[in-house]
Parts: C-alpha cells; sequence; structure tokens
C-alpha cells in the first residue's frame, strides 16, 4: 500500500493577505512559485501511480514547477466554495458575525457562486479517495490543492467527520504525507518544506 502525498499550492496574493480564494483563479505570487519549485528536491526519486490537481491555476502551476509531470485535473479538488465569503478575510467576518466559523457555521451564498457547507466539501473529499484507493493499492498517490479542501480530505482519509479538518492547519507551499500503520491511516509528515 502506497503513501498519500498532499501538496498546497503556493502563496497568493489572497492567501497572503488571508482572503478566502475559493472559485476565485488566482495566479501564484513570485513567493509562490519559489515555494513550489522548492517541493521538488522532496519529491525527487519517487514515483507516483497517480498525480492529481485542482484545476485551478494556482494548485496547476505548482504541480508543474514541483516537477509533477503527468498531472490530471480534478474537479473535485477544487477548493472549498466560500459563496458570499469568497474574497473576504475572517477578520472582516468577525466584524458582522463574532463568532463565526467556517467549520461549524459555513457561508452565506454569493452572488457568484452558491457556497458549500463541511458535509458537501467532505463528499468530494470522499470521492477523491474512492478514486485514488486503487492506484494506493499499487503505490504512492499524489494530490496537489488547496488548503481547507487538503485539510478536509486528511480528516476523511482518518475516518474522522469533515469539520475536524480545523484541527491540520496548512502552510502554502508545503508536503505531506499520509501512510499506514498497523493497517491504519496516519499522519506521517505535515507541513513539510526543505
Amino acid at each position: 500500500m502506497g503513501d498519500l502525498l498532499l501538496a498546497r499550492h503556493g502563496e497568493t496574493e489572497w492567501s497572503r493577505a488571508g482572503r478566502h480564494t475559493g472559485r476565485s483563479d488566482l495566479p501564484l505570487t513570485p513567493a509562490g512559485e519559489a515555494q513550489a519549485e522548492s517541493l521538488a528536491p522532496l519529491l525527487a526519486g519517487r514515483s507516483f501511480g497517480l498525480v492529481l490537481t485542482s484545476p485551478l491555476v494556482r494548485a496547476r502551476r505548482t504541480a508543474e514547477l514541483a516537477g509533477l509531470a503527468g498531472a490530471v485535473e480534478e474537479p473535485d479538488l477544487r477548493e472549498w466554495d466560500y459563496g458570499g465569503y469568497e474574497g473576504v478575510t475572517t477578520a472582516d467576518i468577525h466584524r458582522t458575525r463574532p463568532g463565526w466559523d467556517l467549520w461549524t457555521d459555513g457561508v452565506p451564498p454569493g452572488r457568484e457562486f452558491p457556497g458549500e457547507s463541511p458535509e458537501q466539501v467532505g463528499e468530494r473529499a470522499d470521492r477523491v479517495l474512492s478514486r485514488v484507493a486503487g492506484a494506493l493499492d499499487e503505490g504512492d498517490v499524489m494530490l496537489v490543492a488547496h488548503g481547507h479542501l487538503l485539510r478536509v480530505l486528511t480528516a476523511r482519509r482518518l475516518g474522522l467527520p469533515p469539520a475536524a479538518g480545523r484541527l491540520f492547519r496548512l502552510e502554502t507551499g508545503t508536503l505531506s504525507r499520509l501512510s499506514l500503520e498497523h493497517g491504519g491511516p496516519v499522519v506521517a509528515e505535515w507541513n513539510t518544506r526543505p
């Protein structure tokens, strides 16, 4: 059984500013490109039976700069749809909704995007995990995507509810690894940088 490797895309202007960046398709900053390139040595010498990436440019570019040839776009790896909170910081949301929490309160619908609940993001994560299950039987699998989505996916891989993704802070331009110990899923590495 292989390991499931997770790479969060490099920095964007909005991730640097703490703005919720779901469906907005933003490019990497120069620092984000450097973060993505820095993943290549961590992946050198590894072979992957399957490499999937979010269809958004920040994830696809991260995969490219990290040297992950042959990545296949997977729509279910796109980031959480933040609905009416797209582009808004948590601090700004707290001005009108003190105590708001993405993981328990979700998001309101927006003009452009309908928004998703933690459970809906969990359903997408479950579909990704089902898709990669066969490939994991043969070897390692690499996923390149986004912070909140990968946190939910980690929770689901560990058998936890989607909202337990709150427990796994994930930085931009990092590599994480989910493995097995005694037949059960575990976090083997988290937020690794060279």
